[in-house]
């Protein structure tokens, strides 16, 4: 979610003990989770009310979906789906006629 490593974490965990200290680190640390599922709650309860708001036809609305590239490659791949394969195995029309000629001074 966050794309942290290990030594992206080690070096925030010694930050942290180095601001708040060994005495109110475990006090920190447990009002930032307070706070962390409290934004969780705050954002799931404001998804259920965007779904309410669109109405029944929305039920299986993501918020996901408004970001662009994800909306961009979900409807490519569905308009993909929607060909019929028999009209790809098709062969290509004979073409009648006959060639040009050739032009050795052409491009």
């Amino acid at each position: 979610m966050f794309n942290i490593g290990a030594g992206e974490f080690i070096a925030l965990a010694v930050l942290a003990l180095v601001i708040f200290g060994p005495d109110q680190l475990p006090k920190a640390a447990a009002q930032i989770g307070r706070v962390l599922r409290q934004l969780r709650t705050m954002a799931d309860s404001a998804k259920d009310d965007i779904r309410k708001g669109l109405g029944p036809e929305f039920k299986d609305f993501d918020v996901d979906d408004l970001n662009p590239r994800r909306f961009v490659q979900k409807h490519f791949w569905e308009a993909d789906d929607d060909d019929d394969p028999a009209d790809r195995r098709r062969p290509a029309a004979r073409l009648n006629g006959k060639r040009p000629p050739f032009d050795s001074e052409a491009t």
